[in-house]
């Protein structure tokens, strides 16, 4: 999964947001690291919805301008549960690795 996929999923964990949101909610979540562009976000919403990780949770006009909603659908959360542990496992191998070699503490 791309960083940017599992931070927009984890962005929807926390409840229902619209583009903006899940935009400002991104960068917050990986310290200013990663700042989608609009493009970006909806093409990789449109393949969410596409793959039924996501759903629209409602529309409503503000400022005679449709914003939507998305919120994650079970297998949405299923997905965005096994990439976290797949991540952590990768992490702890690595972390495992580094001691011995670099002194790393935990």
């Amino acid at each position: 999964m791309q960083e940017a996929t599992f931070l927009i999923l984890t962005a929807l964990a926390a409840g229902s947001q619209h583009g903006y949101g899940i935009i400002t909610d991104v960068q917050a979540i990986s310290g200013g690291r990663v700042q989608l562009k609009a493009g970006t976000l909806y093409a990789a919403l449109e393949r969410l919805r596409a793959d039924r990780a996501i759903e629209v949770d409602r529309e409503e006009i503000v400022d005679s301008r449709l914003r939507r909603y998305y919120r994650l659908t079970p297998a949405g959360r299923e997905l965005l549960a096994a990439e976290a542990a797949r991540l952590q496992a990768n992490a702890r191998i690595a972390i495992l690795r580094l001691k011995p070699a670099a002194g790393v503490v935990t």
